[in-house]
C-alpha cells in the first residue's frame, strides 16, 4: 500500500475503529507521517487522534510542563530523532574527541523520558537511528570513535540497553527495516533538501505499519497461534505418496528451504507462539516424520493440537480455534495452496493468511518481512505454552468420558495458591493485562511499571491466582486488582485466563475476594464491565454472581454473601 491509498482512507468512516490518542515529537517534518499512520489506522481500525507538535521541538515540549503535549494526554508519545540532524550536530561540534556523543544523546532521551514520567502514564515509543555512512574513514569506521558511523551504532546499542530498563519505552526498529529495504529506498535526499522530510514517500506506510504494529501489542492484539499445512509447506513433496525417506528437508537442495522455515517457527514456538497442525493426510502417516525423521526440527511436542484428517480446513481451523479459546483474529494459517488460502480467508476473515512465494526458498524471508507477530513483553511462563494446551487437550478427552460435569471436575483435584503481587509475578500480571481480552472485564492496560506502582500503594489490594490439576500446572490463570474507596473495594481489573473458563474458578475468586474484603472490614464490592468486542464472556458475570446493578456499576453487600461451591481447594 502506497502513501496515496493512506490517504484515501481518512475520508472513510472511523466511527467503528478504537480511538486512541499519540503525540509525534520529530526533530524534521513530520506532516505525511502523521497521514500515513491515521491512514494505516483505518487498516487495522485504530482511530488514532494526532497532536504533532511543532517542527523540531522534541525537548522544550517535553520540558516543558505547560505545553500542549502534556494537556492533550497522550497514550502514546512517538519521539523521533533523525541521523541527518544528529550529524550535522556530530560535524560542528568543536572538540576533536567525539567519542562520548551517542553517551551524551542517551542521557538526552534518558532525562526526557523522566520528564515524560513525572507528569504522564504514557507509553513512549522511540525511533532508533538510520545508519548513513559518511564514509570520512570508510571501513575504518568501525575502528574509531571519532566516526559518525560508530556513534550512531552505539547510540543503538545504548538505546536498547535502556530499553530494557524501562518497562513504558518501545524502539521502533527504523534500523532494521534499512537492513531489510536498503538506505537508498527509505531515505531521499531531495526531499530532505527540500522539504526537511527525512523519510521517502514510499517508506512512510512502512514507518506508520511499523509504528502502530508496537501500538496495537501494547491494545493487546497481537497473535498468539501459528496454524500450519504439512506437504510443501513443511517439508518438500506429499508424505503420503512419497514416503518418509523421499520428502525434501535437510541441509541438500531445496531441502534447505523448509529446514530453514521450520527452524523460523520453532522460534516461535519457543517464545511462546503456539503451534498447530492441520493437513490433509492420515494422522499416522503425518505424524511420521515428526517421530522417525533425522532430520526434521519440529517435533510433535513441539505442536500444540495437530488436527491431520481428510475434513476441510475451515472445520479443522474452527476445531483447533475452539481448542486454543482464542480469537480468529489471533491466529495466522500458512498453507502453500493458494486454492486453500483463498477458501479460508473468504470463510474465516478474521484470520490472517498470508501469500507465500511460489519458491519455498523465498518463505522465510517473506514471512518474516510481515512482523506478524510482534509483542510488547516477554516472560518466562510463555515457554510452558505449549506444554499447557497439550495438557488441556487431555482434560478435553477426559471430560467426554463424564456423564457428569459434577463428577469430572472434582476427579480433576484442582488446587489453587493465591499470593500478593510480588517482583517475581509482576512481569506476567503486567503481561496479562496486554494480552487478555475475552475475560477482562474493563480491559484497562497496565505496564510493568504500573503494576509494581499499584502493588506498592496502600489504596490497592491485589490477588494472583495459580492453578494446577491432577495433568498438571495451568500457571497463574487470574488476577485482581481492588481499589480501596473508604468501605468499599472497587473491582480495578478482573482477568482470567479463558482455559479454566467452566472450572467454577470464578467461584472461588469470588470467595476469596469476600474473605480478603471481611479481613479489610469492607462492607460493599463494585464492580464494572466496560463492553468491547472481545469481552463478551463476561457481560453476564456480575449477574450470574448476585451482584445488583445500579447505574452502569454493579453492587455485592459483603454480609450478604454467602460462598460459591466450588471444586477448588486452596494451597
Amino acid at each position: 500500500m502506497n502513501l496515496l491509498d493512506l490517504k484515501k482512507n481518512l475520508r472513510k468512516d472511523f466511527s467503528k475503529s478504537k480511538l486512541v490518542k499519540v503525540a509525534l515529537l520529530g526533530d524534521t517534518a513530520t506532516q505525511l507521517f502523521v497521514q500515513a499512520l491515521k491512514g494505516y489506522g483505518y487498516e487495522v481500525q485504530i482511530n488514532c487522534q494526532i497532536y504533532e507538535a511543532e517542527y523540531d521541538q522534541i525537548e522544550s515540549e517535553i520540558l516543558d510542563t505547560s505545553s500542549k503535549l502534556y494537556s492533550f494526554k497522550p497514550e502514546y508519545i512517538v519521539i523521533f530523532k533523525s541521523s541527518q540532524k544528529l550529524k550535522n550536530t556530530f560535524y560542528k561540534l568543536n572538540t576533536q574527541d567525539k567519542s562520548n556523543f551517542a553517551d551524551d544523546e542517551i542521557k538526552k532521551i534518558t532525562g526526557l523520558v523522566a520528564a515524560i514520567n513525572t507528569k504522564l502514564p504514557a507509553k513512549i515509543i522511540c525511533f532508533n537511528l538510520l545508519e548513513p555512512n559518511d564514509n570520512i574513514f570508510g571501513n575504518y569506521s568501525n575502528k574509531v570513535s571519532a566516526s559518525f558511523l560508530f556513534q550512531v551504532r552505539k547510540f543503538n546499542v545504548e538505546l536498547m540497553n535502556m530499553c530494557r530498563n524501562l518497562d513504558n519505552f518501545f524502539i521502533n526498529d527504523v534500523c532494521a527495516l534499512q537492513n531489510q529495504y536498503g538506505h537508498k529506498f527509505i531515505f531521499d535526499a531531495r526531499n530532505y533538501v527540500n522539504a526537511d522530510m527525512v523519510f521517502s514517500m514510499d517508506f512512510l506506510p512502512l514507518i506508520a505499519k511499523n509504528t502502530l504494529d508496537i501500538i496495537q501489542s501494547l491494545m493487546g492484539k497481537i497473535k498468539k497461534c501459528l496454524i500450519l499445512d504439512l506437504d510443501n509447506t513443511l517439508w518438500g513433496g506429499v508424505i503420503g505418496d512419497d514416503g518418509l525417506a523421499n520428502i525434501e528437508i535437510g541441509d541438500l537442495g531445496i531441502g534447505k528451504a523448509f529446514s530453514e522455515l521450520q527452524w523460523w517457527v520453532k522460534q516461535l514456538k519457543q517464545r511462546g507462539i503456539l503451534l498447530a497442525i492441520c493437513s490433509k493426510n492420515d494422522e499416522k502417516i503425518a505424524k511420521e516424520p515428526f517421530l522417525k525423521h533425522p532430520e526434521m526440527i519440529l517435533r510433535l511436542d513441539d505442536i500444540a493440537i495437530f488436527v491431520a484428517n481428510w475434513n476441510n480446513k475451515i472445520d479443522n481451523i474452527k476445531h483447533i480455534q475452539s481448542v486454543l479459546n482464542i480469537g480468529f483474529d489471533s491466529m495466522v494459517f500458512i498453507d502453500d495452496n493458494p486454492f486453500e488460502r483463498d477458501l479460508v480467508k473468504k470463510h474465516i476473515p478474521e484470520l490472517m493468511v498470508p501469500e507465500l512465494p511460489e519458491d519455498p526458498a523465498e518463505y522465510v524471508e517473506c514471512l518474516s518481512s510481515l512482523n506478524m507477530f510482534e509483542t510488547s513483553s516477554y516472560s518466562q511462563s510463555d515457554k510452558n505454552r505449549t506444554q499447557q494446551y497439550q495438557q488441556e487437550e487431555k482434560r478435553k478427552v477426559e471430560e467426554v468420558s463424564f456423564t457428569n460435569i459434577d463428577e469430572y471436575l472434582l476427579n480433576l483435584r484442582m488446587i489453587s495458591s493465591v499470593c500478593e503481587f510480588n517482583e517475581f509475578n509482576i512481569p506476567r500480571v503486567a503481561q496479562l493485562t496486554q494480552r487478555s481480552n475475552q475475560f477482562n472485564l474493563r480491559t484497562i492496560r497496565y505496564t510493568e511499571q504500573d503494576i509494581k506502582r499499584i502493588s506498592e500503594s496502600d489504596n490497592f489490594m491485589t490477588l494472583v491466582f495459580n492453578l494446577q490439576d491432577k495433568f498438571g500446572d495451568y500457571g497463574l490463570i487470574s488476577i485482581i486488582i481492588l481499589e480501596k474507596r473508604d468501605n468499599t473495594f472497587f473491582i480495578d481489573t478482573w482477568i482470567m485466563s479463558c482455559r479454566v473458563i467452566k472450572r467454577t474458578v470464578e467461584y472461588f475468586v469470588l470467595n476469596k475476594i469476600m474473605a480478603v474484603s471481611k479481613e479489610y472490614n469492607i462492607q460493599r464490592i463494585v464492580g464494572e464491565c466496560i463492553a468491547t468486542a472481545k469481552n463478551n464472556l463476561v457481560q453476564p458475570l456480575f449477574q450470574d454472581l448476585g451482584f445488583k446493578k445500579n447505574d452502569d456499576f454493579w453492587y455485592l453487600d459483603v454480609k450478604e454473601f454467602k460462598p460459591r461451591n466450588c471444586y477448588i481447594k486452596e494451597n
